[in-house]
Order: structure tokens, then sequence, then C-alpha cells
């Protein structure tokens, strides 16, 4: 099966490097990312370099198209991969939150939308209690303060990042919200809201958390 990566971040470049080393009955097709130099770069560091290709091509090389970007770059993504019949393993998986559309069109299409656990662990079991008697679900999760910068909240509520220098609880709210107030931030929110009771019943309690020194 050949893999086409789209989006050539940490983890973009971790999946190039674990299907360049060898993954039973799959290749990488090639990848395309925002810098074409830098991404080049990185593909010919590849014992077997794959092309950097246009996202057009790369979903037609591919059979499956990991999602590595942004929420953003998602909208284009996913409906040129599923549109093309494409599994797509989606990363930014705060970008799927509504999107029932999607859904619809790969069920016409007779492929598959792929969400993987992450950074959490045990979604089986969420799956396995959401139909019993489960009526909400709140995830709390810690961030660096920097590592929350430009997310759109933290620029609507003109909070100072750098005048943190305890936790602080800066986000409350269901993961229909958070997923748009921290695109870059909470994809393990939408992940849990998927997996168990919904995005509106799951909610998050975000806290920016200075590390400690010492």
């Amino acid at each position: 099966m050949n893999v086409g990566v789209v989006g050539l971040g940490v983890i973009g470049r971790e999946v190039c490097k674990a299907l360049d080393v060898g993954i039973p009955g799959l290749k990488l097709a090639g990848a395309t990312a925002r810098d074409r130099a830098k991404a080049e770069r990185f593909l010919g560091t590849l014992a077997s370099p794959a092309p950097f290709l246009s996202l057009d091509d790369l979903v037609a090389a591919s059979n499956l198209v990991v999602e590595a970007s942004t929420q953003a770059h998602l909208q284009e993504v996913a409906p040129k991969a599923l549109t093309a019949g494409r599994d797509l393993v989606v990363l930014s998986c705060g970008g799927l939150l509504g999107r029932d559309d999607w859904v619809r069109l790969a069920e016409a299409r007779g492929c598959r939308i792929l969400v993987p656990s992450g950074a959490i662990a045990g979604l089986d079991g969420v799956k396995g209690a959401r139909v019993g008697a489960i009526t909400a679900v709140t995830m709390e999760t810690r961030k660096p303060p920097r590592g929350l910068a430009g997310a759109p909240w933290i620029e609507a509520q003109r909070i100072d990042l750098d005048a943190i220098t305890a936790e602080t609880l800066i986000y409350e709210g269901p993961a229909t919200d958070a997923c748009r107030a921290f695109p870059a931030n909470v994809n393990v929110l939408a992940a849990l809201s998927l997996a168990g009771i919904g995005p509106e019943r799951t909610r998050i309690r975000l806290f920016a958390a200075p590390l400690r020194v010492g």
C-alpha cells in the first residue's frame, strides 16, 4: 500500500522515517508540505528518498493519505483524498468535528477516515463505555504557556503568556468550542470526544503550567 504524507513537522517526519525503515505492506509514496525546499532536503535524507509532490499528485499516488498538517489545511486535504476514494488518517482531528459531510463522502466513495489515539490511551474503553450511563466527560490538560502562543483564544483574550508564573486555568468549555479556540493544542480532546459521547458533552479544563526548574 502506498502512503502519502501531508505535512512534515515533527509527526510527519517521524511517519516518513518509520515507513523508510520499513513497515510490512506499506511504502512511502511521497510527501507534501508548505516549505518545499525544506521538505525536499528532509526527503533526500531517507534511505529510499521519496518525492515531493503537489497535494493532487500525492493523492493520486497514494492508497492511504496521512494528514499531519493543520486543521486549516485539513479543509483542503480531506475533500480531495475522500473524493478520490483514499483512506485518510487525520492527526488534526479537531477539524473533523461537525463534518458529517466528510463521513457521508467517505461512505459514498468506499473509504475510511481513521483517527489515531495519539497521546491518549484507552479509547477502546471509552468507546465501550459510551453505550452505558456516561453523561459527561471532562479532560484536564496542562501546557507550557508558550506552547499556547498564537491560539485564537489567547489572541482574542489578549492573554500575556509571558506573565504566567504559576499554573493557571486558561480555558474551560466543550470540545466543539475548544477545538476552534485552540486548533493546534487539543486534538487529543477531539479524539476523546469522537470515541466517546460527542463533542458537545465532552469538556476540557486547559491549564497553562510553567515548567519548574530545580
